[in-house]
């Protein structure tokens, strides 16, 4: 009996692993439902800065996709999640990445985006700790919707921002190139 039962928690310990990818110190589900839309990793890798690991990044489809340029385009439920992993990231050092990815992912034209941008940055207005999750969804219907451990922060509607958004990860200037490449399965 004794010998049943440690088999038993051998293949549900596997099991509860596999649905699991480590990325760094972080840990991301292979799946996740959003909205009633079930999506599955794609891919996922670790932003980096100097040689010190900030988040693991986590990139959510309905079908896994290599290509960025459909990605960024389909008005389709996705989500990016961000996995905060150091104490170095900020409130005030996010604002300034976002600054930095709208600003790359838009080829320096933020103008038509503006306004979205301003209240986009006002959703990492309460601070960041090592830990936080911050899961950025586009949801089909509904627009990009920002939500820190599980609870929503707020939400801006349009394809225009949703594109400009993933774009800051998945564009042709990315924040991490490596990242990129790590969440598009490459």
């Amino acid at each position: 009996m004794k010998n049943v039962f440690l088999a038993l928690v051998t293949v549900f310990s596997f099991a509860f692993a596999k649905a699991q990818t480590q990325v760094g110190d972080a840990t991301l589900p292979n799946t996740m439902t959003i909205e009633g839309a079930d999506l599955m990793l794609n891919g996922a890798g670790m932003r980096e800065k100097v040689w010190i690991d900030l988040y693991a990044g986590g990139l959510y489809l309905k079908a896994k996709s290599k290509d960025a340029n459909t990605i960024i385009n389909a008005d389709e439920t996705m989500v990016m999640k961000l996995h905060i992993v150091s104490g170095l990231v900020s409130k005030e050092k996010m604002v300034e990445a976002v600054n930095d990815g709208f600003d790359a992912s838009m080829r320096g034209n933020i103008a038509p985006l503006k306004d979205k941008i301003e209240k986009f940055k006002g959703f990492f207005n309460e601070e960041i700790v090592n830990g936080n999750v911050f899961d950025i969804a586009y949801i089909k219907g509904k627009g990009s919707v920002v939500y820190k451990n599980g609870k929503e922060v707020g939400v801006i509607e349009g394809m225009d921002f949703k594109k400009a958004l993933f774009g800051i990860w998945l564009g042709k200037e990315p924040a991490d190139k490596d990242l990129k490449k790590a969440m598009l399965g490459k």
